[in-house]
């Protein structure tokens, strides 16, 4: 603590990422990158952009990225937002769009940079607790609210909520901003951004860094009403006119336009998915049902925080978390099938 702090800066809790070790020869499956590489046409878009170009600052709309993604979703620019990283994307949503008086709603067990945006916004939240099951139950989002946000899938649960229940919670709130942050809807759900032109209130947010392999790129985005967007526009040009770079801008671009790629590449995850629960459930797991690229296990006779240690010593390393209600679950990104046996591998060791 410094005396040149502003107050507020002493009592932030800052989010917590994902190690990302130095070592080369772990099996890394603690932080849901995708064992599959970006889509080639990415790669030889950027290594194309690297040129004298790179001293000209890069187009502030990022006009060409928006046109791509507009394309896949059908839908009008006007009603996309980018960012660097869908987490900047979330800041400025937090900023801009769940500031009022009454709580911001989002579930107990969830992503957990919601609650390090309420402390570094001045917002007031109320946690939802998941039901028993480790479910959003729309009902318990109908009350007065200033906002609702929640991962869909969930996470670090997985688990999914299907699109009928995201309807449900919109009618129930149509005064307040929902944001539905959909990081992993590529491996299993179905996007809300199919509702956006029926609700005005409804903003959806996605990354490049998983499903379009593309983490280390740093882009995010968001589709909704052109209200909602323009907010996020103002916050954005109030804070950096140029989040995304040259290299982000047409490596992101190529990548949604490469469709074969990307559904080659989420087909892989999605069945490597399923031979590691099966796995998992046949040395005595229970997995929560998963609709991301990564599940959430735990077993009824060893210690969560136990096993992650001793995996580690195996050179396997997964994601577990201290909170209460899941402090028996580890997380367990789905990599490649020689990383995935190789977890396998080190339970059947232990």
């Amino acid at each position: 603590m410094s005396k040149f702090w502003s107050p507020f800066v002493k009592n932030l809790v800052p989010y917590v990422p994902g190690e990302q070790p130095k070592l080369t020869r772990l099996v890394k499956l603690n932080t849901n990158e995708n064992p599959y590489g970006p889509s080639p046409k990415a790669l030889a878009a950027m290594q194309t952009e690297l040129n004298d170009n790179l001293r000209l600052y890069p187009d502030p709309n990022s006009d060409l990225l928006k046109g791509a993604v507009a394309r896949y979703y059908g839908v009008q620019s006007n009603q996309v937002f980018l960012g660097n990283g869908s987490d900047e994307v979330l800041a400025h949503i937090f900023h801009g769009l769940l500031q009022h008086d009454q709580p911001l709603l989002f579930p107990d067990i969830s992503y957990s940079f919601y609650p390090v945006y309420c402390g570094l916004y001045g917002i007031q939240f109320e946690a939802v607790p998941l039901d028993e099951q480790f479910q959003i139950d729309p009902a318990d989002y109908a009350k007065p609210n200033g906002g609702i946000i929640f991962p869909n899938p969930n996470a670090p649960t997985g688990c999914l909520l299907a699109l009928d229940a995201v309807e449900q919670i919109l009618k129930a709130s149509p005064d307040s901003v929902v944001v539905v942050d959909e990081a992993y809807i590529d491996f299993g759900g179905e996007t809300a951004i199919s509702l956006v032109d029926r609700y005005p209130n409804l903003l959806v947010t996605q990354t490049l860094s998983k499903s379009r392999s593309l983490a280390g790129l740093r882009v995010g985005l968001a589709v909704g009403h052109p209200d909602l967007i323009e907010a996020l526009e103002r916050i954005k040009n109030s804070f950096n006119s140029y989040p995304l770079d040259r290299l982000a801008n047409v490596g992101g671009a190529a990548a949604f336009d490469d469709r074969e790629h990307f559904d080659q590449t989420c087909r892989l995850v999605i069945e490597h998915r399923e031979w590691v629960v099966a796995q998992l459930q046949a040395k005595g797991f229970e997995v929560l049902p998963s609709a991301a690229n990564f599940i959430f296990a735990r077993h009824p006779r060893h210690d969560a925080a136990g096993l992650a240690a001793k995996l580690r010593e195996q050179g396997v390393i997964v994601r577990h978390f201290k909170q209460e209600r899941i402090a028996q679950f580890l997380r367990i990104s789905i990599g490649t099938p020689e990383q995935n046996q190789a977890l396998i591998d080190a339970l059947g060791e232990l």
